[in-house]
């Protein structure tokens, strides 16, 4: 019975209608699961969070899968440090991460052995093991199915536990970003990273550089592959100064600064912020 409720069936779906249909890259794959499996991953989801909220053992900078935690507080933690840097005449630099099908290439081994770093062990991590292994996917187009294929790698997708065990899997990652002096906030697997820095500071481009060639590198290690193409920079003066023009290097492509980028669904500009007073 559990073996049957590992196999899922993937519909593509057009990521937007105006999008050329004859382009695979154009489609979004859903995956639907066993309506029974969900139930029961629900509960384990449900012990495993409470477990990690009990012991402190969550990210404090991953919004994503936390109770009263969301988007909004991911906004509002980004934000923050921005108005404060600008309110210390510093300037920001606000790098929005894009990773390639990051659900879909997870090494099992990396999760696993984090649970069990975290305390999950016996009969527990046992369980999350068999949930991972010998999981399969038909796809369904036009009418036809595909013969069944073997998932090796990824997390469910469209499952409940898939993403709190990607939060787990890139739960190494904040130390990456903070030996450089960055600060990070997440959102699933939106990163979201802060550098502030004295508006006279010559070091900053090589700085950044130096911080994004870390993170490609952890995440080559854990076989996740950043978009260079789609990760953006927004770069916030500090008064009075003009905005810097720094070119970032990032995987052999040059990052430039734009001047907005769509952020968890909010449209951020790089128009200084006004001062901060009490009301």
């Amino acid at each position: 019975m559990f073996q049957l409720s590992k196999k899922a069936r993937v519909i593509p779906i057009l990521k937007k209608p105006a999008l050329d249909p004859s382009d695979i890259s154009n489609y979004r794959p859903v995956s639907l699961l066993s309506f029974l499996s969900k139930i029961l991953e629900r509960v384990v989801c449900n012990q495993l969070s409470d477990n990690l909220m009990q012991n402190n053992l969550h990210d404090p900078n991953q919004s994503g899968f936390k109770a009263a935690h969301s988007t909004e507080t991911a906004l509002l933690a980004i934000t923050e440090k921005l108005h404060a840097a600008r309110s210390a005449k510093l300037s920001s630099v606000l790098i929005l991460l894009d990773l390639s099908a990051a659900f879909d290439t997870v090494n099992h081994k990396t999760p696993l052995s984090t649970l069990r770093s975290l305390g999950i062990c016996g009969t527990a991590w046992e369980w999350f093991a068999s949930y991972l292994d010998g999981r399969s996917y038909q796809v369904t187009w036009k009418g036809l199915t595909s013969a069944p294929r073997r998932l090796s790698t990824g997390v469910p997708q469209g499952s409940v536990l898939g993403p709190l065990l990607f939060s787990l899997y890139t739960h190494s990652l904040g130390k990456v970003i903070s030996s450089h002096g960055f600060s990070y906030h997440c959102y699933a697997d939106d990163t979201q990273l802060i550098f502030s820095f004295s508006p006279s500071d010559t070091t900053a481009s090589a700085r950044i550089s130096a911080c994004l060639a870390d993170i490609s590198s952890w995440m080559t290690a854990h076989q996740l592959k950043l978009n260079p193409s789609k990760t953006e920079l927004l770069i916030i003066p500090g008064d009075p100064s003009p905005a810097q023009d720094l070119t970032i290097s990032l995987s052999n492509s040059m990052i430039s600064p734009s001047a907005t980028a769509r952020n968890l669904g909010v449209t951020m500009d790089n128009y200084p912020f006004p001062p901060m007073s009490l009301m």
